[in-house]
């Protein structure tokens, strides 16, 4: 059973946007929070935001002022708006909720 599924990768030039979406299940959506991660190639999955179920967020020094995390509640989804995109931004970036619950990734590829 598919509880989240990632959309909206792509490859984009530098200084431009994407926006991911992640549709969760209904009792996944309903989880404490649900979270970002990113993986580059040869690096370890970080984490790069996450927003509770009550709407607070919390973000990566990394993205901070560029990534906005939001929720749309009777979608079911969870967007990352990622602006000023840069070429250390490219990865697959991961859906998480608790308890070890993920996605299957989406490309995010930043050209120079």
């Amino acid at each position: 059973q598919v509880q989240l599924v990632e959309s909206g990768g792509g490859l984009v030039q530098t200084g431009g946007s994407l926006r991911l979406s992640c549709t969760a299940s209904e009792r996944i959506f309903r989880s404490a929070y649900i979270a970002w991660y990113r993986q580059a190639p040869g690096k370890n999955r970080e984490l790069v935001a996450t927003i509770s179920e009550d709407g607070s967020t919390d973000y990566a020094n990394t993205v901070k002022g560029r990534f906005t995390i939001s929720r749309d509640n009777p979608n079911n989804t969870v967007y990352l708006q990622m602006n000023s995109l840069n070429p250390e931004d490219t990865a697959v970036y991961f859906c998480y909720a608790p308890d070890d619950v993920w996605g299957q990734g989406t490309q995010v590829s930043v050209s120079s």
